[in-house]
């Protein structure tokens, strides 16, 4: 192999590596198409490897499908090619020569809200199916809801399977309008319309001949241009600390390093950092990654600081700047989603993990449940159990460094465990 093409592959892979990612769900009713449209988009952006192919073609064959059934590229459980639908999220990667892609495809069925709950807490968009023929029912408004708490700020609304009546555009517009008028009641600031056919591939990936009323974009190009560098809170600086680093070795005798993820705002050597819960300050001497030392950092990056001075630091302290520090607090407010089948318990005492740090706490109250598709509150049952939504109060053991969830997505979320049987039982958001 020559240097020359060493050099072009070496290019290429960083080239790679430093391409934008996008993640995004998808989220509908059941039959709505949303393993067909992933299928497609792998499929028609040359996504996918001879040998999956070759085993999609025969699994079509043996059942009988006139087709090819693109939905067998996600749908892996046996079950779920047995009856024709997702059952847990299935999660697959694909890049274009514009961005780096990670998918989730979450289930339709309402018994399996939590699976969408899962997909989507990482998520930078939510592609939400809707039936051409059926409009938007109540899974629609469930999923836009989720996606919202979930602070997603960005939807893609596809109405499916347009060939199924006819590309007809007044259709298309109705659904459009239904959404529009739901939406309005939700915090979502970028939502788009694609009419689409996941089975035929119409604007999925290109543009479709046969609505020629449609002027917008496919769902690929959409995919590849939406701007998400602004989602990530650029102001309030948050470093949880994940691990103290001393190699103590002859080379780095004296390092002391502190290993985390960035959640929040931008660190430069030279900053004035407080270490938290200590309230003791310092300055910043180095930031560091496996490829060397960096000028500066940002969410979601991970990297390892130095410290000018040897402060006590350890695994769920939090580095922040003095003028602008997260709320320090044990009586915290949350919405919560709940995840097991076991209901919560008034008073119950659960394990509790937020960013780095692990506590415990007790429910001290369940104010009130959510009724997802007309997001009024139920006050007058105040039981949660599997896929509710609802807001409760707790107390911690030890103080929590937080932000409400509105602010920042990973400061401001908890998990719930189940002490006993070490099962997460509750996703939470601060409010």
């Amino acid at each position: 192999m020559s240097s020359q093409t060493t050099d072009i592959q070496i290019q290429t892979n960083d080239q790679y590596l430093n391409m934008d990612l996008l993640r995004f769900t998808t989220a509908g009713s059941v039959d709505d198409g949303k393993s067909t449209l992933i299928g497609r988009l792998l499929f028609d952006s040359k996504a996918i490897f001879e040998d999956q192919l070759d085993a999609v073609e025969r699994a079509s064959s043996n059942a009988g499908d006139e087709n090819l059934n693109l939905a067998l590229l996600t749908d892996g459980l046996r079950d779920e090619r047995e009856q024709g639908i997702t059952i847990d999220v299935a999660y697959r990667y694909f890049a274009t020569p514009k961005r780096k892609f990670i998918i989730a495809d979450t289930p339709g069925h309402t018994q399996y809200t939590r699976n969408m709950v899962t997909g989507a807490s990482t998520a930078n968009l939510a592609i939400v199916l809707v039936d051409a023929r059926h409009g938007v029912v109540e899974q629609t408004c469930r999923h836009a809801f989720i996606a919202s708490l979930l602070r997603i700020q960005h939807l893609i609304l596809c109405v499916n399977k347009m060939d199924l009546i006819a590309y007809e555009q007044s259709q298309f517009e109705k659904i459009q309008s239904d959404f529009s008028e739901f939406s309005s009641k939700l915090d979502i600031p970028d939502i788009h319309y694609i009419p689409i056919s996941a089975l035929k591939g119409d604007n999925v990936v290109h543009k479709s001949e046969n609505m020629p009323w449609y002027e917008g974009a496919s769902l690929l190009y959409t995919l590849e241009n939406v701007q998400i560098s602004s989602d990530n809170n650029l102001v309030d600086s948050r470093f949880p600390v994940q691990r103290v680093i001393r190699p103590q070795s002859d080379q780095f005798h004296d390092y002391r390093g502190y290993a985390g993820r960035i959640a929040g705002g931008v660190f430069k050597p030279g900053d004035e950092v407080i270490v938290l819960p200590s309230g003791l300050t310092s300055k910043i001497t180095s930031i560091e990654t496996i490829n060397g030392k960096l000028e500066e950092a940002f969410p979601p990056m991970s990297v390892s600081m130095t410290l000018e001075d040897d402060i006590d630091t350890t695994r769920g302290d939090m580095i922040a700047k003095p003028d602008n520090q997260p709320n320090v607090g044990q009586d915290i407010d949350l919405m919560v989603c709940w995840l097991n089948e076991k209901k919560l318990a008034p008073r119950g005492k659960y394990a509790i993990k937020h960013t780095t740090k692990d506590a415990r706490c007790i429910v001290k109250e369940v104010k009130y449940k959510v009724n997802i598709n007309t997001l009024h509150r139920i006050e007058d049952d105040l039981e949660i159990g599997l896929n509710d939504i609802g807001r409760i109060s707790i107390r911690t053991t030890s103080p929590l460094l937080y932000d409400s969830y509105k602010i920042n997505r990973t400061t401001g979320s908890v998990i719930l465990i189940d002490e006993f049987t070490n099962e997460t039982v509750g996703a939470g958001m601060i409010i």
